[in-house]
């Protein structure tokens, strides 16, 4: 067996609460990661090296995923995901969040967080988000993070894609999204 490596919590998913657009944890911090560290053995690769998805049971989560109906006033906000980043745009919906069936945790190991000076802690990976989802098939990342990632925008972590991988990626990240939204709180 593996030693797992020192994981910690990016100040990023602190703001996954029950208040917010997105997925969130019923339990305390200290048990969201007590699961990522417990699960570690079963990660999966994300998005580019140094990027790991952890699935965890479902229990405690919810998700914020909806899937859109013709009608479905949809609302936006553009505002900073943290102080030291421009603002970004992001559409959602009202509505009601779900329990999980699905979650992945996304973790980033340290040296990938230090590109744009983003890791909290010292620990070889944080968890950055957890992906609460309604579905078998894990959730692509949504357009807008996929293309501020790529192009490098403020807040966003290289891709380290081609052009032909990247659109691959946008493609599979809008077929999912154009007809999905994360709730918004009102």
């Amino acid at each position: 067996m593996s030693k797992i490596p020192s994981i910690a919590l990016n100040f990023l998913v602190y703001r996954q609460t029950p208040d917010s657009a997105y997925s969130h944890f019923e339990g305390p911090w200290q048990e969201l990661q007590a699961r990522v560290v417990a699960g570690f053995a079963g990660w999966q690769p994300g998005y580019r090296d140094g990027v790991r998805r952890v699935p965890l049971t479902p229990e405690g989560f919810m998700c914020s995923i909806v899937d859109l109906t013709d009608g479905d006033q949809l609302i936006g906000t553009y505002r900073r995901r943290s102080p030291n980043e421009e603002p970004r745009k992001s559409v959602g919906v009202v509505g009601i969040k779900q329990p999980a069936l699905f979650v992945d945790a996304i973790l980033y190991r340290h040296d990938v967080l230090a590109e744009n000076n983003e890791q909290t802690t010292d620990a070889a990976f944080e968890v950055v988000t957890f992906l609460a989802r309604r579905t078998l098939e894990p959730t692509p990342m949504d357009p807008e993070t996929l293309m501020a990632n790529h192009f490098q925008v403020s807040g966003g972590t290289a891709t380290l894609m081609d052009d032909t991988q990247f659109v691959a990626a946008l493609r599979e990240s809008f077929m999912f999204w154009r007809s999905r939204a994360l709730c918004k709180p009102m």
